[in-house]
């Protein structure tokens, strides 16, 4: 026979299976906390740099084509072939050296022809001159009609006259003849001739001959537009000087600093309507022929030095909606969304006009990550190129304060 248990042991069985389960409960509960604790996510890890002060030069940058100052097309002016080539291609040439020689033949031949009609108009005028001196006092005493003298003295005149036009026809032979040597007008470099012994050369053949540029000092032309023409004229006003007398310098495609500064020298007289810019000259000497015509490189002004100006990399800095921001990492190590002011762009760092202090950690890389408030874990940064000019050397990465325990 079964026995039936006492309502009192029943009831301190139930207690006994409730308390059990409070203290599963309890124990999910300490196991589901101590898992949120061990999977917060680490403080994310962020490359800061130091706001530097320094004095930075101001600079307006253009590219520039280099040509000669004067670029001499070498032409024949008379017609014949060409028999003998007098330089050496790319080599530098005087003023008046013989670069070409055309067959001189038939122009040796014109000369001596044009002597011979020259001397027979010369024994001409002589014959009417000797006449008309025999005439002459025979006409003042009424020995010789006023016909007669009027015939001499016509006579003598058309002699005298076709004797002029004798030696211009000399004078031109001879011009002739020297133009078979064609000498380079100007001291330069001489190009690639482009015709060949033989050829059948003639002033209005297409093309030239070569071509000599004097390239000391060489000129590079290069467009600025209006705006960056009245930066420059207002700057240079305001300094007290003319706008062609701001220095400039020239880079090369190397990105080496060429050692001789320029200046301006010709500002076209109006703007292109086509690309809203001016035409600008600048000279540069050129003592070693360095530099040739058909180069390019970079055109850099001075406008000004900014004193103690604060820098950032231009990766550091957000733009968003027309407002810049930068990440600015406290003592803490705890992130402040800053507005700031920019002012220009040096290389790859920006002038910071308002917002920043020297000294202060701002984030450079993994702005991405942060958040007003957040603890990060800084790195230094480490640029992957150099921000400074060519002719500058780099600076040197920032150290980002130790993370405190």
């Amino acid at each position: 026979m079964t026995s039936t248990p006492s309502p009192s042991s029943a009831a301190h069985r139930a207690r006994r299976y409730a308390a059990a389960g409070l203290t599963g409960v309890a124990l999910l509960l300490t196991s589901a906390c101590e898992k949120e604790k061990a999977a917060a996510p680490p403080p994310p890890v962020v490359e800061v740099v130091t706001v530097t002060q320094r004095d930075v030069p101001i600079y307006m940058e253009w590219i520039g084509s280099l040509d000669g100052n004067v670029n001499a097309l070498i032409r024949p002016q008379v017609t014949g072939y060409l028999i003998k080539q007098n330089y050496r291609e790319g080599d530098l040439v005087k003023q008046g050296q013989p670069l070409f020689e055309i067959d001189p033949r038939t122009f040796e031949a014109a000369v001596d022809e044009a002597k011979g009609l020259r001397a027979q108009q010369a024994a001409r005028f002589e014959t009417t001159k000797a006449n008309l001196d025999r005439i002459k006092p025979l006409a003042a005493v009424n020995a010789v009609s006023q016909k007669d003298l009027d015939d001499a003295t016509g006579a003598h005149l058309s002699a005298k006259a076709q004797l002029e036009a004798a030696e211009a026809s000399l004078r031109t032979a001879k011009l002739n003849l020297g133009f078979t040597k064609i000498s380079s007008p100007v001291s330069g470099i001489a190009g690639i001739a482009k015709a060949q012994i033989g050829d059948l050369l003639s002033p209005s053949m297409p093309t030239e001959l070569t071509t000599v540029s004097t390239v000391d000092p060489i000129k590079v032309y290069f467009n600025i537009s209006e705006r960056e023409y009245l930066k420059i004229a207002n700057a240079a006003l305001a300094a007290g000087k003319r706008p062609d007398h701001v220095p400039l310098e020239l880079f090369l495609v190397d990105g080496s600093l060429y050692p001789h500064p320029g200046k301006s020298s010709v500002l076209n007289r109006q703007v292109d309507v086509s690309t809203g810019t001016f035409k600008v000259a600048a000279l540069f000497p050129n003592p070693d022929n360095l530099l040739r015509p058909g180069q390019y490189g970079k055109v850099r002004a001075t406008m000004a030095v900014d004193k103690g100006a604060l820098l950032v990399p231009q990766r550091a800095v957000t733009e968003i909606q027309g407002k810049y921001l930068v990440a600015v990492v406290g003592a803490d190590n705890k992130v402040d969304i800053r507005p700031v002011t920019v002012g220009e762009r040096i290389g790859s760092d920006w002038i910071i006009s308002k917002g920043l202090q020297p000294g202060e950690q701002v984030i450079a890389e993994g702005t991405q990550k942060v958040r007003p408030g957040v603890t990060i874990n800084p790195k230094p940064f480490v640029a992957e190129a150099p921000s400074a000019k060519p002719d500058e050397k780099p600076a040197a990465p920032a150290a980002a304060p130790a993370a405190k325990g």
